[in-house]
């Protein structure tokens, strides 16, 4: 098991890990408590309110109708089409938005706001999950793998014209600041300009999506007063697959580093070792010539 070094205190790792990720579940729900309770509390305040102005302007209705309707559109909404709008809508189902929606499966993410309703697509899906997350696994980590060997090839000709230690983490970095450039910060322009949403929104979708978290609040090419063009959700499952392949990268890099800080942890730790081992037997011996050279007292016999 390894251990911590604090001072001259050893922690575990392992104790350390289980601490910090419960704390960090605790921590999480309280801020998230803190910060979206109350406007909760008020969306639900607001609903009973809108709903009693609305049986008040339209008085041929009553409060069990209404509630019916509720239903109705909360049951349209969980499978997937959108109440606003009318019959014109985009499909969910057409190729684009299906190749989205597979991506989506095989990638974990998972948005919520759409999944089949056909007995015979749920059960697709289950095989088609079952087969496709390993699948989508092997195959960023082969991706990401094979963009790491070509990184490095780069800096190794990089290496032979300019000898440099530095020259590794420049490339390294330009790596990480395009990747960020190309998959998290101008996406978000684009997702802006065509969901009408702000950049913030755009960002917090982009990130919530690469992450592989994807609550389903923001999704794009499902608002109805929008025209999309048919390629859109395609290409958006694309922009997935090739940044979460750059997350891989990411990863990849993330444990060189921490393996060789391990490496060099235990070199360390080695180093003071032997000079533990070593200054011990400098004490031994200065005592054992201290005492005569064996340190006993022999009585003569009589």
């Amino acid at each position: 098991m390894s251990y911590l070094k604090v001072g001259r205190l050893e922690v575990s790792w392992s104790a350390l890990l289980i601490l910090s990720y419960v704390v960090y579940l605790f921590v999480g729900a309280a801020v998230f408590q803190a910060l979206e309770k109350q406007a909760e509390n008020d969306t639900r305040k607001q609903f009973q309110v809108d709903k009693l102005v609305f049986l008040r302007n339209y008085t041929c209705l009553d409060v069990e109708a209404l509630e019916r309707f509720v239903e109705v559109i909360m049951d349209a909404w969980e499978k997937g089409v959108n109440p606003s709008g009318n019959s014109t809508n985009p499909s969910n189902w057409d190729f684009s938005s299906s190749f989205f929606f597979a991506g989506t499966v095989i990638t974990t993410i998972g948005y919520g706001n759409l999944s089949p309703s056909t007995i015979s697509g749920q059960i697709f899906c289950v095989f088609y999950a079952l087969f496709g997350i390993p699948l989508n696994v092997v195959f960023l980590n082969h991706l990401g793998k094979v963009l790491t060997v070509h990184l490095g090839r780069l800096d190794q000709r990089i290496l032979t014209l300019v000898k440099h230690r530095a020259i590794k983490i420049l490339t390294n970095s330009i790596f990480l600041m395009s990747g960020t450039l190309l998959f998290l910060i101008l996406p978000p322009v684009l997702f802006s300009f065509v969901e009408g949403w702000t950049y913030g929104q755009g960002f917090y979708y982009a990130f919530i999506t690469l992450s592989t978290i994807g609550f389903g609040d923001y999704v794009i090419g499902t608002n109805p007063r929008n025209q999309y063009i048919s390629i859109y959700r395609g290409l958006a499952a694309l922009w997935i697959i090739f940044g979460l392949a750059w997350l891989a990268v990411l990863f990849n890099l993330g444990a060189g580093v921490v393996e060789k800080v391990a490496e060099m942890r235990r070199r360390r730790d080695s180093i003071e070792e032997d000079k533990t081992t070593e200054e011990d037997l400098d004490q031994g011996a200065s005592q054992y010539s201290d005492y005569g050279g064996t340190g006993l007292t022999v009585a003569p016999q009589p």
